[in-house]
């Protein structure tokens, strides 16, 4: 059998152009060897796969920076000092050394490094420490609020670990992993007006599926209700529509990605939907959500007139946590390393 000049070059060229498709598809791939751990019930999947050489690298980027020495209390608290400390909203009940400690603290977490702007003058006038001129520093005075918050009315989700301002920021003056209302794309008109949030490739948020890429705005509002499977596999059952469906897996993507788990960290694969048979950490990631929503809601939606338009997404509001603002990739932020312990006035309520 003769095979035609053209055809063999066709066949050529097929395979060429097969292998360097292949080829990026398989620099994705994860190669062996993995770590699987079992973590539920035998038969069911229940298994946490873990690559090493990601674990490596996320283990290297999520390391807690050596506390500041301890120091003692001279016994003058900020408040009883109006002369030295003025326009103190937040942090008056603190003894002056514990105040200035904190103090060199923050600028260690948030901005070590701000040209011009380093140090106490990220957030003040240093001619005049008692103006609120720099808007960094109302902003900061919300962010100490509201971590006093997480660490006394979060208590069910953060346990013993507690957060810190370091927890989200990392030296950096905006978090890496945070998140405004997402138009998306324009759209064409007619039938492809609406892509329903979903189908646009390479967003992160629902780790690069085609699943919605704003999951946030509706589901970490503060009447949410994320109920989607249903009773049974019929229709008419108590299951949520197919668009709430794959919103909420969004947001199940975005978990399992920001916290680098499987759906099974959580959940029992042989029942989804039932809390009993599921793990204990299923309610953690529950009051996770709930504690999401309430500090967006309470202290960064009411900060939007106070930052300026380069700290804003593209619709004008502040930029906002989610789960992956603290966890950065593992499943306990600072893999479990309680600053906070280290800091324990920021675990007092606020006054």
């Amino acid at each position: 059998m003769k095979i035609s000049a053209t055809a063999l070059t066709a066949a050529l060229l097929g395979t060429v152009v097969t292998v360097l498709l292949v080829i990026p598809m398989m620099l994705q791939w994860e190669r062996p060897p993995m770590v699987s751990e079992q973590l539920g019930y035998r038969g069911l999947g229940m298994e946490q796969v873990t690559n090493p050489r990601i674990a490596k690298t996320l283990e290297a980027l999520n390391q807690a920076p050596v506390p500041d020495d301890p120091v003692d209390n001279d016994g003058v608290l900020v408040k009883n000092d109006p002369e030295n400390y003025k326009n103190v909203q937040v942090l008056g009940d603190l003894d002056t050394a514990q105040f200035n400690r904190l103090m060199n603290s923050i600028t260690t977490w948030v901005a070590p490094q701000e040209g011009d702007n380093a140090g106490c003058a990220y957030c003040h006038n240093v001619e005049n420490m008692a103006s609120d001129e720099v808007y960094t520093k109302v902003v900061a005075r919300r962010m100490i609020q509201m971590t006093r918050t997480i660490n006394t009315k979060y208590a069910s989700h953060v346990q013993q670990t507690g957060v810190t301002c370091y927890t989200c920021h990392r030296g950096q003056p905006v978090p890496a992993n945070v998140w405004s209302i997402n138009p998306g794309p324009k759209q064409a008109g007619g039938m492809a007006a609406s892509r329903n949030g979903q189908n646009l490739g390479g967003q992160s948020v629902p780790a690069y599926s085609s699943l919605p890429y704003d999951p946030f705005t509706t589901l970490f509002a503060p009447d949410a209700k994320i109920r989607v499977i249903a009773s049974t596999a019929l229709p008419g059952g108590t299951g949520g529509t197919i668009q709430a469906t794959e919103k909420t897996y969004a947001l199940m993507m975005h978990m399992s990605d920001g916290l680098g788990v499987n759906c099974t960290f959580c959940h029992n694969s042989r029942i989804f939907s039932n809390w009993e048979e599921s793990r204990p950490q299923r309610v953690t990631a529950w009051h996770g959500i709930k504690m999401v929503s309430d500090v967006n809601t309470t202290y960064m939606d009411p900060l939007a007139p106070v930052f300026p338009a380069n700290r804003k997404g593209p619709m004008g509001d502040v930029l906002k946590t989610n789960c992956a603002t603290c966890h950065n990739g593992i499943n306990k932020p600072l893999y479990g390393f309680s600053m906070a312990k280290e800091y324990p006035e920021l675990s007092v309520p606020n006054p």
